[in-house]
């Protein structure tokens, strides 16, 4: 039988599946139809140093190739998740990636201090998608300098692997990756969600605007994972339009170790365990030993 485990930042997990972050809540709510270590690594709701409280009524909307969210970053903070939630990982020994973002250089560095190292924690996923309040709202992850001197910051301030979670709304994705790397980022997550917007045209309104996720967003994505492969050497985990295990053929073969799977859950609900078992059964049915054999492999 093929060996999915991938080694991720000197930890081995039995597989290189996860969700994206906020996809699963907080993990518990898919208990009744699959159980959560079914995945390699479980990701985090994004979590504050406070608690968010997130926007108002329409959050998500289904458009022609993808799904538009507009959640707003709704979460219960940091202290609250290892209070909570924590301990149902301990009971599972699930290894766990925390993604966590601020409105403030400061609170990035202060949610960073405020997650304590623990045996299951793997890496902190920072979301770099978000708006600084101090500088007119424009994206962290925009700015390359911006992008070195805030990861910095942070691995100053925490002795956990830090990844750098990508916007793809840059002119060159490549370049935010490699200030990433130059701040010490361990490694990427390519990519988040594209800003976009959906038009009620009975009412003449926007319905929507948010994040637009989903099937259209896989061709930016692989874009990315193979123009920041060649430019830096720490390991990115793809996630972007991911549906089904062709599809992650195609990251891991662009250079992705890991994936991550979002908008096919609320699809189909069954996906993630579905694209392990079918991962599984390809590398067997095609004579490939391991996952990581395939890592890479259209890029020679």
């Amino acid at each position: 039988m093929a060996d999915l485990s991938v080694n991720l930042f000197h930890n081995m997990l039995k597989n290189p599946v996860m969700n994206a972050s906020g996809t699963l809540g907080y993990g518990v709510e898919i208990e009744p139809l699959w159980k959560v270590e079914t995945m390699g690594a479980y990701v985090t709701k994004g979590l504050s140093l406070m608690p968010h409280q997130g926007n108002p009524t329409p959050r998500v909307w289904e458009v022609r190739w993808g799904m538009i969210n507009s959640i707003g970053l709704q979460n219960i903070g940091v202290e609250a998740f290892f209070r909570d939630y924590m301990p149902f990982f301990e009971q599972k020994n699930m290894p766990v990636i925390v993604n966590f973002f601020g409105f403030t250089e400061d609170e990035y560095i202060q949610c960073a201090k405020n997650i304590v190292p623990h045996r299951l924690i793997i890496g902190l996923e920072m979301n770099l998608s978000c708006p600084n309040i101090k500088a007119g709202g424009i994206s962290f992850g925009k700015e390359p300098e911006a992008v070195r001197r805030l990861i910095d910051r942070v691995k100053s301030s925490t002795n956990i692997p830090v990844i750098a979670k990508l916007t793809p709304e840059v002119d060159n994705i490549a370049d935010i990756a490699q200030a990433a790397y130059e701040g010490g980022a361990d490694g990427l997550t390519l990519i988040n969600t594209l800003p976009g917007a959906c038009i009620d045209t009975h009412e003449r309104a926007f319905k929507i605007r948010g994040g637009m996720s989903g099937p259209s967003l896989k061709p930016v994505a692989i874009k990315a994972i193979y123009e920041c492969r060649k430019r830096v050497p720490i390991p990115i985990i793809g996630a972007g339009g991911i549906m089904d295990y062709e599809d992650c053929l195609s990251f891991f073969m662009a250079g992705a170790t890991a994936i991550q799977v979002g908008t096919a859950t609320f699809v189909d609900p069954f996906a993630i365990p579905k694209i392990i078992q079918d991962l599984g059964d390809f590398l067997d049915k095609n004579g490939w030993d391991s996952v990581i054999d395939l890592i890479g492999a259209a890029c020679t």
